[in-house]
């Protein structure tokens, strides 16, 4: 019995790509059975565009930026050529088209930096410390149609202290997202992970809430 191929991925990054450089990581020492195909920029001066060629993966960037051209055209153009299997947004800031969405539903993951449903959008670490909150985390999730709303696979749970300046929880959280998100993508390429009926599949078991790894002991 032949072993089964790598996940062929396409990572989207709007910026230094510190997750797809974990991903990327990951997937090169063999963690991970996934085979980085493209890493996609929606900004030619992406810093994680020079990050992900080092590691002699290929990269794209819109080029229409400053034409006003319309950026998913090309990233269509792209990932038809690519053909991934799976796409991983990675500090990816631009909304996709429901009809992007819908083409790759169940195929397109994300990471977001709080414990969703709570705190969607923007600016979310700003957000729990005005709120007094005592844990704050990331959840790696299914895209749907609706921001930051698709069905949640792991979440990573870290402590809030009471001296966190934004920056400091900014890091913390950062790091428990370079390991979840390998990890759910790992999954995914090992197909213990599926989406069906709008909702993520682990081990044949359909997931009623969240898997959540506890990092609250590891405060840096």
């Amino acid at each position: 019995m032949s072993a089964r191929a790598p996940l062929k991925l396409a990572i989207l990054i709007s910026g230094r790509g510190s997750n797809m450089t974990a991903i990327l990581r990951a997937a090169l020492a063999g963690e991970i059975a996934v085979e980085p195909a493209i890493v996609i920029a929606d900004r030619s001066d992406a810093a994680g565009l020079a990050s992900a060629a080092e590691l002699g993966v290929p990269t794209a960037a819109w080029p229409g930026q400053a034409r006003g051209e319309a950026f998913e055209p090309m990233l269509l153009r792209t990932l038809e050529t690519v053909r991934p299997d799976a796409i991983a947004l990675a500090g990816f800031m631009r909304i996709l088209s429901p009809a992007l969405v819908g083409r790759y539903l169940g195929r397109l993951l994300n990471i977001h930096p709080s414990l969703l449903p709570a705190y969607r959008g923007l600016h979310t670490h700003r957000r729990v410390l005005a709120a007094g909150d005592t844990e704050h985390g990331a959840s790696v999730h299914f895209v749907t149609p609706e921001l930051d709303a698709g069905p949640v696979v792991l979440q990573s749970k870290v402590v809030v202290l009471p001296n966190d300046t934004e920056a400091v929880l900014v890091a913390r959280v950062l790091a428990t997202e370079h390991v979840i998100y390998p990890r759910v993508l790992g999954w995914l390429a090992d197909a213990r992970l599926s989406f069906r009926a709008g909702a993520p599949w682990l081990d044949g078991q359909r997931l009623a809430a969240p898997i959540v790894e506890d990092f609250r002991a590891s405060v840096v």
